[in-house]
């Protein structure tokens, strides 16, 4: 997967179009992400001995990964990831669009 868990990132098509993230969750089996703030879901929680209080919950549901691109900081623009191999085998992500390294 091009994102992991920290990453910021931006939805490039769907209802959340446009906004801006951080990745809470990466689930590569899947090929999904959940990210902050987007793709607002309501949950309908019974009251249980973990919590007390039932009522209706908001919490971001999954996205497909192919919908999100990595935003550069420097660049201040969304995007693509490309792979360096360095000398000692560890692959790198490097951006795109600056070439710089992705921490």
């Amino acid at each position: 997967m091009h994102v992991k868990k920290g990453d910021i990132v931006v939805v490039i098509s769907g209802k959340d179009k446009g906004k801006k993230g951080k990745v809470l969750q990466a689930m590569p089996k899947k090929d999904k992400v959940i990210v902050e703030g987007v793709n607002m879901l309501t949950k309908h929680q019974k009251p249980t001995a973990k919590v007390q209080q039932g009522g209706i919950v908001h919490q971001e549901g999954p996205i497909h990964v192919s919908n999100v691109m990595l935003w550069d900081a420097k660049a201040k623009a969304p995007t693509r990831v490309g792979y360096k191999v360095l000398e000692n085998g560890k692959n790198i992500r490097v951006s795109k669009k600056t070439g710089e390294t992705i921490e």
